[in-house]
Parts: structure tokens; sequence; C-alpha cells
């Protein structure tokens, strides 16, 4: 009995543990983005720059609900830039409604954004972050219109839009 108990209690352990890594909100990039960006900053530094909802999404990964940004449905001439940094990011010449809920645009602006991947909520997905500052800023799929086929699905409140 007591051996069937550990071995039990092992397999349990051994499984949760395994679990984790995927129930988990944080990705690869978050633990990576305290380096290798050109601007770094201290969590309380981007706590004072950043509105609550921004901190959120770029730089706790979190997700803005769908449908809640007015950016989803802009579709006026400019370019979007990183909340965080200010970098542009895409430009409005890229972006479709995508009937999601969030921001999306077929194409980044050149040297704009880093990938990684992202391994939260029991799936695999390709995450997208700003390649100035590493902050979150939503994820890439390949069911999106051409001439790229893909779909950056983009967190509106990581982005700010300048009207050209």
């Amino acid at each position: 009995m007591k051996k069937r108990y550990l071995l039990q209690t092992g397999a349990a352990i051994v499984g949760v543990m395994a679990l984790s890594r995927y129930l988990s909100s944080r990705s690869e990039a978050q633990t990576a983005s305290e380096s290798g960006f050109e601007i770094v900053k201290t969590e309380a530094e981007w706590r004072r720059i950043l509105s609550p909802d921004q901190f959120n999404v770029l730089r706790q990964h979190g997700t803005e609900p769908r449908f809640s940004s007015l950016l989803d449905k802009q579709f006026a001439q400019g370019v979007y830039h990183c909340a965080g940094c200010a970098l542009p990011l895409f430009s409005s010449d890229t972006k479709f409604d995508s009937g999601t809920g969030w921001p999306s645009f077929y194409a980044p602006i050149d040297n704009a954004i880093r990938t990684s991947v992202d391994h939260s909520f029991l799936m695999t997905r390709t995450e997208v972050h700003c390649r100035r500052c590493g902050g979150h800023l939503g994820h890439v799929f390949d069911d999106g219109p051409a001439p790229t086929g893909e779909r950056y699905c983009i967190n509106g409140v990581a982005l700010k839009f300048v009207a050209q």
C-alpha cells in the first residue's frame, strides 16, 4: 500500500511540474525581457510611465478583453507605435478587420518586432514583442490575408496610434 501511494504521489508531482510550464502565463521571452533590449527599465520605472492596463500587457504578458480597444476599429492613415517606447511597429496600410476583437495586421514594419515561443495556457503560440523594449504586444498566427498569410493579433493597449 505504501509503495503504491508513493508511486502515485511521485507521478502526480511530476505531472504537476510538467503541466505548470504550460499553465503559466509567463513566456520564455518574459525572463529575457530584462536584457538584450535597447531600452531597459526597472519594474518601478515601467509602472511610472505606463497605465496599469499597459503595464499588465506590455510587462506582464497580459491580454486586454476582446473588443475593448478603440484601435480595433481604427482605420485612419497612420502608424501604430509601441506604447512603451514609441518605436513604430505597424503601418495602417497593413491593418485589417479580423473580427477577433483585437487590432490585426498582416505585417509589421521592418525590424520592429521580435518573436518568441509562448507555451502558456496549454498551447504553443508565437509571441510578438517590441524589438526595442521587449514589451509584449500579442501573438502572430498563420490565418491572415494575402500577401503574407499572417495575422498579427495585437493588444490595442500596447499601441499608440499616430495619424498621418
